[in-house]
Order: structure tokens, then sequence, then C-alpha cells
């Protein structure tokens, strides 16, 4: 349904026909109004209200608006939901036009390019781009020649990134790296075959693509929803567009899996002749050699398509914003930090909580953000999901951390010096794109003034990284000064009404100001004149915006009025004049308010554009001060809760690698102000290495400790690489390449996948990928299915452990036939939890011991979790059968031959000819109970 009965709809049709997929934000007045399908999706989203137009052809056309200067605010509403927004302006002075006002698209935002103040100060907000270079000609689709280039721009902060992967499992790799990113927009080529199958819609489980590693257009593991448009709005995949109120986003079942809005995009865009010469335009350099990419093409192109991608929905002709404060890019591998795959960020909690309702407070992020500024955590964030694995890299870091935890008055004026510093880097890019207010400038101007005390305090902390930090550390004192200059101290929100500018930075404001503010004056002393002329001490001189100024006079004194006043307006008990003189300084007065606004909104965009000339400056010291502030914040943790700096063994590929905690704690259940417990929390030693004691096999009761212990380690380990220090009295440890875990339960039912199913693709991708210097976090494997199924692959996957991987494991588990691997391998020990039986009950202690646990406590546990008395009864009455039934048939056997030496016989030591003969021979289904019985005692004293 469209609307041709006015010019103004029928200049919003041509536009949204531009835009179709975007909710376009029509400005109309003070108000940004939005029509038709548009205005019924921000009703509902928005919540506000739905009115309607005038009628054609007797259907209402829905309505909503929302005020222009607090669109910001809705407009991020609209973002985060997965929305597109186009931003339609007024490009002429309606004052100067008799026709209908011109309008233009200004800036298009989407989930990934949105800048705002309303992103979260902790998270990135970054957009990413996949590019394919295609195999040789002749072979497969996804043969081992097939790369994928992916790159990563947070717009927000100017942080660009750009990497490749190559081979059969490139897709797998990528959508691994999507899901620790999270980003909110994903940019891709239309014809990418990676894209193009209906079968893979909507979802994305990182575990069962890994699991397998061959992959097939049909089967590729990169999630995806297809969408379509200039902008990459929503749209069906061979239809006409989808209306933008129902955006698209692809997702995972497995909550909190990232999600994100996709974008598909011109072939062209990603082409090799338009994307890279676009890279190196953007930095104005010849080559892309310098940042590491020059090798690097696939990675360059989806550098290119999302530059391309910011310029179109960034910059129009009437808007001039640039993308100065993208300085730099980095070509990274992902090899070259602890690789964390999205099912352990997930299960170790450190981003998110693993239950929804547990809130936020449980995860490592919030136990270790002592940070003062937004930088600092982002970096936090950033270093958490990406550690180190060069030991000098990590070692700079502690050796910095342990210069500042030594100096309490040093490391606490350097604290109280970052305390106040805004976010800098967003600050600048809303400068850069030409969104930012005169308040955001004042704020950023604010920061910098902080810079030289920052600068004094780190100068008193000796250690290396320190130091070059200090150096990298610009105060940026000239541009400090120019925002002193220009802007008054308090400025209001935005430029309309004047009142931006100091006093004094520019003559021709001043003069005008004057005219403006002296009006009162002026205006007094004609009414006081005109009063003593015409003798009417009822009159009064005036201004309204629709009249200006006018002379008034009651209508009993009319007749007083003199000759040469002018009838201007008549009102039921007075008439309103003018003279020449007002007339003349009306014109005055009006002028140099237009006037002022005009040079105010000049000298505000010359400032502007000054800042953003420097961009590459302060870049390089909030980078600097996220940094500093993030090796602080290390240093007041470790003196607030007991942290001791780790030590690393050697080279990363020492040929024996081992990990050695006494005393270790785990850095959130420890805090009871972050878990709500009072309970006190027991530390626990560890050691494993890869030549005598590379599994732990942990048995013991639920509730026991088993899953803490387990991800204590793996947080420990996982901190120490980032470069803080560690919850423990001593942590010697060798450098990880990789952390892997399997713990709790879940299903994905959507895909049709049960708890085991997932269980075991998990499992399969820890196996398919773990190396000798990685850490496994195994819990309760093989309990989802048949006891002895479970335990054969309990089973089997420590012997492939052992005998492959060499991978150091911890591995907990109910099994107690497990703890016989002890005997059989060298480098499997056996560990359990101890408890404490008092009368009718136990007690955890929580103390991690060697040697197995002696027996499960399961009912025990079940007791303390409130199950009726009369099962805890039955089930103790069950079990005592059981066990009586054991002993029973022990003691019927008959005694066993003198032997040589020990013989231990486990559940896979195979059985004599005699006993398989007579199990092919009984047919089972004639059995009764009684004989079955009978024959299994016979069966097992032929084995004894």
């Amino acid at each position: 349904m469209s609307d041709a009965s006015t010019p103004l709809m029928r200049q919003h049709a041509a536009i949204k026909k531009e835009h179709p997929t975007a909710l376009l934000f029509f400005r109309v007045g003070d108000f940004y109004e939005l029509f038709l399908e548009d205005a019924v999706t921000a009703a509902r989203e928005l919540q506000i209200t739905l009115t309607s137009r005038q009628k054609v052809d007797g259907i209402p056309l829905p309505m909503c608006g929302v005020p222009y200067h607090a669109a910001e605010g809705y407009i991020s509403k609209l973002i985060r939901k997965g929305y597109k927004v186009a931003i339609c302006d007024q490009v002429e002075d309606p004052k100067l036009t008799k026709k209908l006002v011109r309008r233009e698209v200004t800036r298009v935002v989407t989930p990934g390019t949105a800048a705002d103040s309303q992103l979260g100060s902790e998270e990135n907000n970054f957009l990413c781009a996949v590019a394919r270079r295609a195999p040789a000609a002749g072979s497969a689709a996804l043969s081992g020649a097939t790369t994928l280039g992916f790159a990563a721009l947070d717009l927000s902060t100017g942080e660009f990134r750009a990497t490749e992967f190559s081979g059969p499992d490139a897709d797998r790799r990528v959508a691994d790296e999507l899901q620790t990113l999270r980003p909110r927009e994903l940019l891709y080529a239309a014809s990418l075959p990676l894209f193009s199958t209906p079968s893979r819609q909507g979802s994305f489980d990182a575990a069962a693509s890994a699991a397998a590693p061959e992959s097939s257009p049909e089967q590729s593991a990169i999630p995806h929803l297809p969408t379509a448009g200039k902008y990459g709005a929503p749209s069906g995949k061979d239809g006409p567009p989808v209306s933008a109120a129902t955006p698209r986003l692809a997702s995972t079942e497995l909550a909190p899996f990232a999600r994100w809005s996709e974008t598909p995009l011109d072939d062209w865009i990603f082409a090799t002749d338009y994307a890279i010469p676009l890279v190196e335009n953007h930095f104005g350099v010849l080559s892309l050699e310098g940042f590491g990419l020059a090798s690097h093409n696939a990675a360059a192109c989806a550098a290119g398509a999302i530059l391309h991608y910011a310029r179109q929905t960034q910059v129009s002709q009437t808007r001039v914003g640039s993308l100065d404060h993208v300085d730099r890019i980095s070509y990274y591998e992902r090899q070259n930090c602890l690789i964390l795959d999205a099912v352990t960020v997930r299960n170790l909690e450190l981003i998110e909580p693993l239950f929804a309702g547990s809130g936020d407070a449980v995860t490592l992020f919030r136990a270790l953000d002592h940070t003062l500024t937004p930088m600092g955590k982002r970096l936090l964030r950033a270093w958490m999901l990406r550690p180190a694995i060069d030991p000098a890299e990590i070692n700079q870091r502690l050796d910095a951390v342990w210069a500042a935890l030594s100096r309490l008055m040093q490391r606490e004026e350097l604290r109280r010096s970052l305390d106040g510093i805004l976010d800098i880097e967003r600050l600048l890019s809303r400068i850069a794109l030409e969104t930012a207010n005169p308040r955001d400038i004042i704020a950023l101007g604010a920061s910098l003034a902080r810079l030289p005390g920052v600068r004094r305090a780190l100068a008193q902390l000796p250690a290396a990284r320190l130091g070059a930090l200090h150096q990298l550390l610009d105060e940026c004192a000239d541009v400090r000064e120019r925002i002193e200059r220009t802007l008054v101290a308090e400025p209001p929100v935005t430029l309309n009404d004047g009142g931006v500018i100091r006093g004094g930075f520019d003559m021709e404001l001043d003069e005008l100001r004057d005219i403006s503010r002296n009006g009162k004056g002026y205006i007094a002393r004609i009414e006081q004149r005109e009063r003593e002329r015409t003798g009417i001490n009822s009159l009064k001189v005036k201004f309204n915006n629709v009249f200006g100024f006018y002379i008034e006079i009651s209508k009993s004194n009319l007749d007083r009025a003199p000759a040469d006043y002018e009838r201007k307006q008549t009102l039921v008990g007075a008439e309103r004049f003018t003279t020449p003189e007002l007339k003349e300084y009306e014109a005055k007065v009006l002028d140099a308010e237009e006037k002022i606004v005009a040079i105010e909104r000049r000298l505000f965009a010359e400032l502007r554009l000054s800042i953003a000339a420097e961009s590459r400056r302060i870049r390089q010291s909030a980078l600097a001060l996220a940094e500093i502030d993030l090796l602080l914040s290390f240093a007041h943790l470790a003196a607030l809760r007991n942290y001791c700096r780790p030590e690393f063994d050697g080279e990363s590929d020492a040929p024996i690698q081992r990990i050695e905690i006494l005393e270790g704690r785990h850095p959130v259940i420890e805090q009871p102000e972050l878990t709500g417990s009072n309970d006190r929390f027991v530390p626990n030693d560890l050691y494993l290495d890869s030549a005598k004691q590379s599994i732990l096999l942990i048995t013991g009761p639920n509730m026991g400790g088993k899953s803490t212990y387990l991800r204590q380690t793996a947080l420990i380990v996982l901190m120490a690489q980032m470069g803080s220090f560690v919850p423990a009295t001593r942590a010697r440890l060798s450098i990880v390449d990789r952390i892997f875990t399997r713990i709790g339960a879940s299903d994905n039912l959507a895909r049709g996948r049960s708890t085991f199913m997932v269980e075991m693709t998990e499992t399969a991708a820890i196996l398919n990928t773990a190396t000798p210097r990685s850490l496994i976090l195994l819990d309760e494997i093989g309990r989802g299915t048949a006891t002895y199924d479970g335990l054969a692959i309990a089973w089997a996957v420590v012997e492939f452990i052992h005998q492959q991987c060499k991978a150091k494991t911890l591995f907990a588990t109910h099994y107690h036939e497990l703890t016989e691997l002890e005997e059989l391998f060298d480098s499997v020990k056996n560990y359990h939890v101890s408890v404490k039986e008092t009368a009718g009950s136990i007690v955890f202690l929580r103390k991690v011991s060697s040697g197995a646990a002696d027996k499960s406590y399961g009912i025990e546990v079940a007791k303390l979790a409130g199950l009726p008395a009369e099962v805890i009864s039955r089930a103790r009455e069950v079990l005592h059968q059981h066990e009586n039934a054991e002993h029973t048939a022990t003691t019927q056997l008959a005694p066993k031959p003198e032997k040589s030496g020990p013989v231990q016989l486990t559940i896979f030591t195979p059985v004599s000819n005699t006993v398989l003969d007579r199990l092919r021979e009984a047919d089972l289904d004639s059995l009764s109970p009684r004989e079955a019985m009978n024959l299994l005692y016979e069966l097992k004293k032929q084995v004894d």
C-alpha cells in the first residue's frame, strides 16, 4: 500500500524504495516519523503509540514518531533487536524554500555499525566479513586449496583485525572465531557457497562441526539465515524482500551462544581488484605488507568489504563523516594465542553464566574486573578470550603486575589518576563519524586532561612493559587546549540554540552575541521613551515568533497613538503597532541569532574535524591507557585476594609439560560476595606432567567438588597466560595451547540431537583436536547411555588420550571400574574428593586426595537433596540386596589356584574360548532367571 496523495508521502515512498529493508526515520519538523509497515514495527518494538495519517481508499495509513533530539535512544533499541535503520534528514533550511523540503538518507545504522553511547562499555560491537578465495580450477569446492578470509571491525572503537583459514575445516574454524568474537553483523558475498544451503538455516553447534573435520557445501558449519537488500536487511531466498518488521538473526539453539544478523553483499565488493586497493587507499599505503596482509589476499578482501560497507552506511553527500579513527589493521594467527572454543567459554563461565538465572556475578569476567576505564574492561575481555602463549609476552605482563603490586603508594596514585577517564575510543569514533555532540567533546577533553597525571604516576613504577606504555602515552595537550579554548565548560546537548562556543574565541560571534544579549535593554529604552512620548503608561514593547517585535496599546488609549505607528494586529482589548525603528532592530536581532547558530555550527564542525585529524595519536593513548588500567587491575586484585605470581617452565616446546598448583582456589567461588555462599573455600593441590602423571581420574560423590576442581585448574592456567597473578600459594606451569571442556548435560532437540549426542560430539571435537600441550577437562563422560556402553566409551576415551593425544587431562567420573586403569598405564593416577560419614549422613570435605573413592554416596546425596524418606529407605534396601548378591556370588566361587604373581582382571581382559563357547550354546530366551544366574556363576568361576 502506498500513498501518493501528498508530495510529502510521495517523497517518502521514493526514499523508502531505495532502502526497502531498513526502518526509515523520516524527519518532519521536530520529529522522526515512520509510516506504513515501518510504523507498525517501530510502535510494537519501542512500545510507542501507533496513530494514523489521512485515509487512502478508506484505509488509514499507520504512523508513529519520536522526537529528533531523543532519537538515538530509540534507534539503539531497534539496533539491539537486529533491525537496520535509515536516518532521513532535512538537507535544506525550510525557511529558504517555498517548495517541499529536500530530504536525504544521511546515515544507515546497522547492528554491526552502531557507534552510539548506548553500547555496553565492556563489550566490542564487531562487524565481521568472510571472503572466499576460490581453489584452483578443477579442484573440489572445499578442497584443501580453499581459503577463507576473515575480518572484524569495531566501528565504535576503531579496532580492526583480519586473518585467514585454509583447508577442509576452514568453515568450522571461521565459525569458532565468530562464536568467540560474538559479532553483531556478518557480511559475505551473496554467491559464497558456504552460505547457500537452506539445510543449515538458523543454527550452528561448534562441537558438532569440530567433530567432523570433513566439510562440504551441503554441511558447512558457518551459521546462516538468508538475507538480502542493499544494506543486508532481511529477505527471502528467492522471493521479494521480507518486511523489516521481521529481522533475521543467525543463532544457535545452545544459549548463550552468539547471535548476529547477516548481510549478503554483491560479489564485486569482495573482488581482489576492488577490495585490496580500497584498503590500501584507506590507510594511505602502497602495499599492505606493513600490516602483514601482503600475502593474505582473502583476509584483505574481507577487510575491504567491511570498509566498503562502513562507508556506504556511515558517509553521505551531505554528511562528510570519516573513518579516520580506523587507522590500523592487524593480521593475526588464531594459533598465536591460547585457543578457547565456544563450548569451553560457556562451560567455564568466562563471560556469561551457564544458567540464565544465576546472574553475571558468577562469571570470571566479573570476578576479575577491577578496571577503572571502559577501554580496560574491553581489554580484559579480549585477553580472557585470547590468552597469550608467548612466554616472553606473559612474563613482561607479570613483571609489570609485580612492579605495581610491590609499590602500594605509587599503584594507588596511578589508579586515582585513571579514575574519571571516560571511553576515549568511542568518543573519538563518534567525533570521526560526526555523531558527537558538544558534551561528547567536552568529555574527551576532560579525559585527556588526566593524562599528564597518569604519565607522572606511571614513571614511578619500574617495569619494562610500563616504561614502553609510558612512551606510547601521548598527552595530546594541543587537542585538549583547543577543546578548552573553543567550548564552554558546560555546553548544551545540541547546537540548535547556540551557547556552545566560548566567549572570546571568535570576534564576529562575540559581536553578534552582544547585539542579541543587549536587546532587552534596548527594548526597555524604546518602551520608556514611547511611554513618555505618548503619555500611555500601560504601553508595552513585546516579541513573539509570529509577529516579531511590536508595540501594544490598550483600546482605551488608542486615541493617543502617534500617527507614525503602523497597525500590525488587532486584538479584543488592544492594538499592536510597529515603527520603522522597531522593524530595523527586529531584522538586526533576528539576523544576529541566525548568524550566531550558523557560526557556532561552523566552529564546532571545524573543532570536530581537527580532533578527527589527530585520531591516530588519541587512539594510541587510549590503547596504552587500556593496558595500564588492566595491569593495575591485576595488581590490585593480587593484593586484595592474596594471589601468587605463576612461574613458567622455560620454552613452550619443552619436552616435559607440567601443571603444578599448590593450594589452588577457584577465583569466583572463593568470593562469597559474588556467589552468595558463606561456606569456607577449601584449597587443593594439583600436579600434572606429560611424562608420569598426565591423566587424573577423579572419583567421589556428587556435590563433593569434582567439577569445581576441574574448573579452577583451567581458570588458573587461563589467568596465568593472561598475565594475571593466580589464586594459589604457588603455581608452576608450562604453556598450554588449548583448553577443552566437556562438563554438564545439555541437549539440542531443535537439531534432533539428544543430551548424549551433544556429549559425544563435544568429546569427539576434543579428541580430534587436542595436542600434547592441551589441557582437557572431562566430567562424567558416558553417563547419558546404558551403564556398560558408557563405561566402555569412557574407558576407550582415557586410553585414546593416553596413547594418542597425550594431553594433560582431568577426568571426573562415577565409574569406579575406571580406577583399574591406574595399574595399566603409568601416566594415569587415581584421585578422589573426600567426605566424612556421620550418623545417617555425610559431610563434604571438598579435599582432593590421592587414591580412588570407596563408594559413590549417591543415596546420601539424594537424601540431602530432599527425596522422601520412603524413597531413601527403599533405595538402601535395594542397594543392600545387590551388595549381598555380589558377596554371595563371590563366596560360592571355588578357591583360586595358586598363581606365580598377581593378575589384574579388567573389563577388557579376554575370556577363555570355553566361556565363549558356553555363551554361544546357551539359549538365553528359554532360561529361567535362576538358571541364568547359575550359568553366570559357573562362567565367572571358569574366568577366575
